[in-house]
């Protein structure tokens, strides 16, 4: 995978995780505070960090926040 192509998947989870957030009238806080996590952890995985923790964290904010 090209670096271009890396930059351009975070940039659409972000996207899809922040709209999704708005959409709920919910804070990043307040999603950590359901994941259970730190807030920088979750800012680290929103921001589409490739590390297994991140990926692990994503997938449970798309459960919470409902995302396909």
């Amino acid at each position: 995978m090209t670096e271009e192509a890396m930059i351009a998947g975070a940039k659409a989870i972000k996207s899809k995780i922040k709209v999704a957030l708005i959409e709920r009238d919910m804070t990043q806080v307040e999603l950590s505070n359901l994941l259970n996590e730190n807030q920088q952890v979750v800012n680290r995985a929103i921001a589409g960090d490739p590390t297994p923790k991140s990926l692990s964290i994503r997938k449970r904010i798309y459960k919470i926040l409902d995302i396909k």
